[in-house]
Formats: structure tokens, sequence, C-alpha cells
């Protein structure tokens, strides 16, 4: 047997419980040549109301879906009822189990509002403050970043950083901040000589390898270890999960153009974790828009 079996990675692909989403998408060809692939990022990137992972749910039950939301805001907000008989699209509900949502096709009322009319249209993207608070949420995880001079080959690097330091963590408002003291465990380079947007669609990149665990985990409960994927397959992750962070901010990102070219290339996609892809992208958003509280649980030791 491989050395990959006994690796993280091949760990994590044995653990079934984990990744009911990754099963699903193991037995089925729909989303496994290059093309359809493709398409649902760039459906997912335009349903940018929903978080990834439940536009992603979307798209799976209802391709052709163009804007959702709940009966009770199709009611009150537009002005439109449910058609008797439509077929509900199920997504996750935070902090609570599931939402039934329905498609506009599945309503009728009111004439509908642009945001309803054209919801995939491309809004122009500016990463200055969503760069500057990511960087401050990186800080969460332990990881430290930095800018640097690079080669005209490289845009930015994380790695696995030297244990003893320790990173001050700042959070809360500004009358009442707090801060705690998180271990340094990673570094992270950004070019200094680019654009904030440049930088941002690196962070992404970088932050995408991270957490889809192609480096480690200081505990599984926050991101997976899946250490030992070949090279290839942590690139394709990361390329996805940084095409959609910035696809849905409307920023342009050289992840869309390799993408693009591994579409034309190869007609089928790497075996992947579309669970991770999801989630990583979903919880890197997150950070560009809030300062997110300390980790509740203590890493392993």
């Amino acid at each position: 047997m491989s050395d990959w079996f006994y690796s993280p990675a091949g760990a994590w692909e044995w653990d079934a419980a984990k990744r009911t989403l990754d099963e699903l998408f193991a037995h089925t060809i729909r989303y496994k040549s290059s093309k359809a692939y493709y398409e649902m990022l760039r459906f997912v990137a335009g349903f940018r109301w929903y978080s990834p992972f439940n536009a992603m749910l979307v798209h799976i039950q209802r391709p052709g879906a163009t804007f959702v939301a709940p009966a009770y805001r199709w009611l009150y907000k537009y002005g439109r009822r449910v058609k008797p008989g439509a077929r509900p699209l199920v997504i996750l509900q935070p902090m609570g189990p599931v939402m039934f949502m329905f498609d506009v096709s599945d309503t009728e009322g009111e004439p509908l509002p642009p945001e309803v009319e054209k919801p995939f249209e491309i809004r122009g993207g500016n990463a200055g403050g969503r760069l500057r608070l990511t960087i401050k949420n990186c800080k969460r995880d332990g990881v430290a970043v930095y800018t640097a001079k690079m080669g005209s080959q490289q845009a930015g690097k994380i790695r696995c950083a030297e244990p003893g330091r320790e990173l001050e963590f700042i959070f809360g408002n500004v009358k009442k901040s707090k801060m705690v003291l998180v271990p340094l465990r990673y570094e992270l380079e950004l070019d200094d000589n680019a654009s904030d947007e440049s930088r941002y669609a690196t962070l992404a990149h970088e932050l995408g390898h991270l957490y889809c665990g192609h480096l480690n985990t200081p505990n599984s409960k926050w991101w997976p270890d899946r250490r030992g994927l070949p090279t290839e397959n942590e690139e394709f992750e990361a390329e996805s999960v940084a095409y959609l962070v910035c696809k849905r901010v409307g920023i342009d990102s050289p992840s869309e153009k390799y993408l693009a070219t591994y579409v034309k290339e190869c007609n089928m996609i790497p075996p992947i974790s579309l669970d991770r892809v999801m989630k990583a992208a979903g919880l890197i958003e997150v950070m560009g828009l809030k300062l997110l509280q300390p980790r509740e649980k203590k890493a392993k030791p």
C-alpha cells in the first residue's frame, strides 16, 4: 500500500463521516468535468448574497436558479407569493438546521427589483478594507502576515513558523477591545510592490492552502490536516478558493485565468475536496467583513 494511505491526507480521505458533501461529489460525474466544475464555480461566485457553501447547495439542487429567498421574505420584502406546488430548495441556516428557499421562478406578484432581475451583475471591487481586516483576523489562527520584495514569478507564500513566539490578537469594538495571545504558527509573505487588490488575491490563495489543510492544523475542529496531497490537487483547491473569494467581490485575480486555462487543456479536474474549497472560501470571505472572536477551543499540544 502506498505511503499516501498512511499520510494525513490519506486518513482524511477515509473519514467519510466528516465529508458528506465530498461523498456526494465522489459518486457523481456531474462536476468531475473541468467545464462543469468551472460553471459551478461561476454560479457560486455570482450567488454572493449567500455563503459559497449554500450557493453550491442551491446549484446542486437547481443549476438554473437565479435568486432565492424564503417564502416570508418574498412576501414581505418583494410582495410576491410562492406558487402552489413549488418545490423548495434546502440550504444550511446559521445557528440552526436548515432553511427552505424558493427561486424567483417559483413566485408571482409584484414587479421584480433590479437586484432580483439582474443578480449576477459584476460590481467593481476594492480590496483595501477587506485586505486590512483579513490580515488582522489572520492573527486569530496564528498567522503573521508580512510584506517583502518578491520575484517576478512569485506574489506570496505561506509556511509553518518556528515555535516559541506569540501574536497579539485584538478583538471587540473600539470602545471595548480585548487582546489575547496566540501562538505564532504560520508566516505569510505578500509582495510589497503589489496593489491592494493583488495582495488580497494572493492572501486568499495562500489562506486557501491553509484552510484546505495543506500545511497542518493546530486543531482538527478548526480545519483538517490533509498533508500529503499531490501538488496539482493542492494548487487546484487553492486557486478555486481564491477565485471564489475574489470574484464574489468583483476583484480580478490570476485564479480566473488559471481555471479558464485548465478547462481548455484538461477535460477532468483532479480529485479534490469540494467541501474544503467551499468552507475555506466562506471563512476567508467572512474574515474580510468583520473582526472575528478568538477560537473557543484550545489547540492541541
